[in-house]
């Protein structure tokens, strides 16, 4: 029987698993050292606020594994070897594969900063990194202040976990504004200030240089790059993006760059080998995409995706429009298709901002200044519908439709106040002023 092996048990893997099982009676075994059952990672800042167990996280029983004859492996992979069709674990157990997924996701960045090893240092991926957390910032008593070095999604989650047991968190952002090489300039400013409402310390145009050890091997402090400061601290979160977790693969024939590199069949340069997730980085990027994308609903689509080619229904890749949603504190994002921030925005594309008066709710359109195709869309604090929006980005609709048409796309609950016609109101006002 032809045994699939696949490393990782994120998304991307459990999904690939999943799949294949549906399409086929081979051999499946899942070889993780994370943990021992499939868990939803982005569920993990819940869990250190007290909203749900870890339990809760997984989305299915204990016993849906053995039911549906898939295998798990709790063991840390340390080689893959192509030519005998093998992978090695740590504690030297082979595993033979007629095909091999490598679905090994991501790990912080680190910067080579002094100090970025000791005790109470930190990322904030990993069911083990929810352990150390756990361990090193339990209440403000045992950790009187945390650092977080690099503003960007996973940052702020991070400072919201820790501000919901009061510990006092100071964020260090390179950048001028809160992720404005991502978001235009009128929403990174609005995130600011939302930031700085919740008492969190927002030090922008900040770098670090060093961390400081105490007697014990353990964080004390920071230094502050620009100004010299000594910031006393328990915890540092490294929280700068993240990066492939491809390390034991470098010694491997297997193709590498920021990733492992793979076509549109996510096929790596080697013979049944396959990459898929955040470690996989394709050849050419697809369209506006990056070659390497660490997305949850991308990593699942390329599960699915690899199941088919592997049960022999060769499938290409195709993530469609691009789309995302996050949360910064109690603000909610959403984004569907590209709505660039001014740093990479081309010169054909136009911006339409509007936000309220409560400073917790804006949008902003992107189109095309001579055509007036619509582009994409940010919303904050403004729930709408992915599908609405992705039928009028294949339609290619132009700004004017979809400004006239907004009522439809709009997701709230009944009882939420909608603001369709104030943000239609402004539209008009500010065409009329650029005429």
């Amino acid at each position: 029987m032809k045994h699939i092996v696949i490393i990782g048990n994120g998304i991307a893997g459990v999904t690939a698993a999943r799949h294949i099982r549906k399409l086929s009676d081979y051999k499946i075994t899942i070889i993780s050292a994370e943990t021992d059952y499939f868990f939803s990672r982005t569920a993990l800042m819940y869990v250190y606020m007290g909203h749900m167990k870890f339990e809760h996280t997984k989305p299915y029983e204990d016993y849906f594994w053995k039911k549906n004859r898939i295998d798990l492996m709790n063991a840390y992979v340390t080689q893959v070897l192509p030519e005998e069709k093998e992978v090695v674990t740590k504690n030297g157990e082979r595993i033979k594969y007629d095909s091999l997924i490598l679905a090994t996701g991501s790990k912080p960045n680190k910067f080579g900063w002094p100090g970025q090893e000791l005790d109470g240092v930190q990322g904030l991926y990993s069911f083990q990194d929810l352990q150390a957390l756990e361990k090193n910032a339990p209440n403000k008593e045992v950790c009187n202040r945390a650092v977080i070095v690099g503003g960007g999604l996973i940052g702020i989650e991070m400072a919201e976990m820790l501000r919901t047991r009061d510990i006092p968190v100071t964020f260090l952002v390179r950048e001028k504004s809160f992720w404005n090489g991502v978001l235009p300039s009128g929403e990174s400013e609005m995130i600011n200030k939302h930031i700085k409402s919740h008492h969190i310390d927002l030090r922008l145009n900040t770098n670090l240089k060093e961390i400081l050890a105490d007697e014990n091997g353990r964080a004390r402090a920071v230094i502050i790059e620009e100004t010299g400061e000594e910031l006393p601290c328990n915890v540092v979160g490294l929280t700068a993006g993240v990066t492939p977790n491809i390390d034991f693969l470098k010694e491997t024939p297997i193709e590498l760059d920021k990733g492992i590199k793979v076509n549109r069949l996510l096929e790596t340069n080697i013979k049944d080998i396959y990459a898929i997730g955040d470690c996989a980085e394709q050849h050419e990027a697809i369209g506006n995409r990056r070659p390497v994308e660490a997305v949850w609903y991308t990593g699942r689509m390329m599960g699915e995706t690899v199941a088919q080619t592997i049960c022999g229904n060769p499938m290409e890749y195709n993530p469609g429009h691009w789309f995302n949603s996050a949360k910064f504190l109690d603000i909610e994002y959403q984004t569907y298709g590209w709505v660039y921030s001014e740093r990479n925005k081309k010169e054909s594309e136009q911006h339409f901002h509007w936000q309220h008066q409560d400073g917790t709710k804006c949008i902003t359109i992107a189109f095309h200044n001579n055509t007036r195709e619509f582009l994409g869309i940010n919303t904050f604090g403004i729930r709408m519908k992915h599908e609405v929006f992705d039928r009028w980005l294949t339609e290619k609709r132009d700004v004017d439709y979809v400004m006239e048409h907004l009522k439809k796309a709009n997701f709230d609950p009944e009882f939420y106040t909608h603001f369709e016609k104030e943000i239609l109101e402004h539209f008009k006002n500010t065409e009329k002023i650029t005429a």
